[in-house]
């Protein structure tokens, strides 16, 4: 316990505390009040009550009030609000927020609401329901509006991924066009969204367009817009495209790599002059939007085809954000694990596990070629297969996976020299370009993503 000693906390407090603690005395929500170093100097008996204590003036924070973060916002100075915090077996929302002097902090005050969360889930319910009824009265834009993810939300703080997330930082506070590329399941939308969070045009809606899951035949109406009878099917006084409902904000497109040749064209006339034409229009509408990109596809590669304009290409990686795949980065895998099986757990109810011994190793022994998102099917998979309340490594289902033919001895096919001779000139590669895979897939004459996909088939994921 710390015997708490005059400074600049306990004096400005001490003017005001008899009405001070006084008022805080009566809320009816527990009230906490900490100096900067974690150290309680106030908690309203309300709440003393409530965590069955009573002597808590000079103890440390955490040792009184089970995951607090009271602490850590006393070291960031940034507050956390509506928070939800797990107190004594009740999920429960707590607010904390630094409290400043003259430019120095002072006081956490930290607040938590007596209601278990799950009546105010409940009741979250009930005005999700009303507000889906009304939801065929708002328009696309308005569901639009705001990013979904910080880079807060961005699990990694690997060497590689903490070099990668800090240069979308920066590259997020100017307004160039971005290109995130990387394999399937790595969070290339996320990245998206970061970035617009983190940006200037954080205010103004983020739309995403996926240019494969959309018909070609729709995709230019989706992204340019019609006007009315401009074609069959045309709905009465047209209708605005995803260009149009991106002004003063971001558009995403995601798989730009499947965008029709036509199109691409007139997506370079819209990087280039900063309007569009609706479909049956007659006069081009100017717009202000910041553009990103995302594909798991070499991009410099569909050029080489003929599939991919080589201007467009150039315009669309004035910057380039290539997110490394889960393989590449094994020290985040373990919180990823976590925050996964957090998020899980929430969504089917079933209790976050003990995790046994063997998980790591099994985890660790993968390849991961659907990376992330891989990881979270196979987690929330395993959790249904848990037989009690411990995630062992036998709960654990992978997809089988290809292993390259032992040379030498026994009868071979034509297949089997060819996946053999693959096999040994990538491992050449490898070592010559010191593991390098960039280098090593263009010793090789191949894409990156192609020698990922070898490296996966023939199970070398870890090299």
């Amino acid at each position: 316990m710390k015997t708490l000693e005059p400074g600049l906390g306990s004096e400005y407090f001490s003017d005001h505390q008899s009405i001070l603690w006084e008022v805080l005395d009566r809320a009816f929500e527990g009230v906490v009040v900490t100096d900067p170093e974690g150290y309680i100097l106030f908690m309203n008996q309300v709440y003393r009550n409530f965590l069955d204590v009573q002597e808590v003036v000079g103890r440390h924070v955490t040792e009184v009030i089970e995951n607090t973060r009271m602490h850590i916002v006393a070291q960031t100075g940034k507050a956390e609000l509506s928070s939800m915090q797990r107190i004594r077996n009740s999920d429960m929302i707590a607010h904390r927020i630094p409290v400043f002097h003259e430019n120095q902090l002072i006081a956490v005050v930290g607040t938590v609401v007596f209601q278990d969360i799950r009546a105010l889930r409940a009741l979250h319910a009930t005005v999700q329901r009303l507000h889906q009824m009304d939801s065929a009265m708002l328009s696309d834009s308005r569901q639009k509006l705001m990013a979904r993810y910080t880079f807060d939300n961005i699990i990694g703080n690997g060497p590689a991924f903490h070099s990668v997330k800090e240069f979308a930082k920066k590259v997020a506070k100017g307004d160039s066009t971005v290109l995130i590329t990387g394999e399937t399941g790595t969070g290339k939308e996320l990245f998206a969204h970061a970035i617009h969070a983190e940006s200037s045009r954080a205010m103004g809606p983020m739309v995403r367009v996926n240019c494969a899951a959309i018909p070609e035949s729709l995709l230019e109406s989706e992204l340019f817009g019609y006007e009315e009878g401009s074609f069959t099917g045309a709905t009465r006084k047209g209708r605005k495209g995803k260009f149009e409902l991106a002004h003063g904000g971001t558009i995403l497109l995601d798989e730009i790599g499947d965008m029709p040749l036509h199109l691409q064209a007139k997506l370079l006339r819209v990087l280039q002059e900063k309007e569009i034409e609706h479909i049956g229009g007659a006069h081009p509408i100017p717009i202000d939007v910041r553009f990103l990109s995302s594909t798991n596809r070499s991009l410099g590669e569909l050029v080489r085809e003929g599939m991919f304009r080589a201007d467009l290409y150039y315009r669309l990686s004035v910057v380039t954000i290539d997110i490394p795949p889960l393989r590449e980065r094994p020290e985040d895998l373990q919180p990823l694990v976590m925050s996964i099986l957090g998020m899980v757990s929430r969504s089917t109810g079933i209790r976050v596990p003990a995790l046994a011994a063997d998980l790591w190793p099994t985890l660790s022994g993968y390849s991961w070629p659907g990376n992330v998102r891989e990881l979270c099917n196979i987690l929330e998979h395993g959790l249904y297969r848990m037989d009690g309340e411990t995630l062992y490594g036998r709960h654990l289902l992978f997809p089988p996976q290809t292993r390259a033919v032992p040379l030498g001895g026994g009868s071979q096919t034509l297949k089997d020299v060819v996946e053999s001779a693959e096999k040994a000139a990538i491992m050449k590669a490898l070592l010559a370009a010191g593991h390098h895979k960039a280098e090593a897939a263009q010793q090789l004459g191949i894409s990156k993503s192609s020698l990922y996909q070898k490296l996966a088939e023939y199970g070398l994921g870890d090299q």
